[in-house]
């Protein structure tokens, strides 16, 4: 019987220090791998900072009432190509034929394009193209007014 007690004991200590052992590592700290995801968030920004979604805006602004093809009210996309048209995403097949030039003196206002992309218009957005591989790098999309 003694000997009984002690074996139901020692079970119920095991079974309590096994499951502080398999909880172990799974919590919110900031244990391996925790640093990683900021650094995602940080690198999933695009390639546009803040200053140039900025300066397009300001750009759409002074030009709302003469908006290239691309840009202007008309060539807005319905709403299943909208969603379609995402960053680091493929541009569907459909969207390869409403490509705009991007206008030169908004062009002059952006930073310089990496080789093999453009910034192009389509559908309310101005977006940055590989042109070799129909990417999009990055986007920025105006709200009609």
């Amino acid at each position: 019987m003694r000997s009984t007690k002690w074996m139901a004991a020692f079970a119920v200590i095991f079974m309590l220090t096994s499951n502080f052992a398999l909880a172990q590592g799974h919590g919110n700290g900031h244990g391996k791998g925790q640093e990683k995801h900021g650094d995602y968030e940080e690198q999933d920004q695009g390639y546009y900072r803040d200053r140039d979604r900025e300066t397009m805006r300001g750009w759409y602004d002074e030009h709302a009432n003469n908006l290239p093809p691309g840009l202007a009210k008309r060539d807005r996309l319905p709403p299943g190509l909208e969603k379609q048209l995402v960053r680091r995403g493929t541009l569907p097949p459909g969207l390869q034929k409403r490509l705009q030039p991007c206008p030169e003196d908004l062009e002059r206002r952006l930073p310089p394009p990496p080789p093999e992309c453009e910034h192009v218009l389509v559908g309310g957005h101005i977006v940055l193209l590989n042109i070799r591989t129909n990417v999009v790098m990055d986007l920025v999309h105006f709200e009609i007014r």
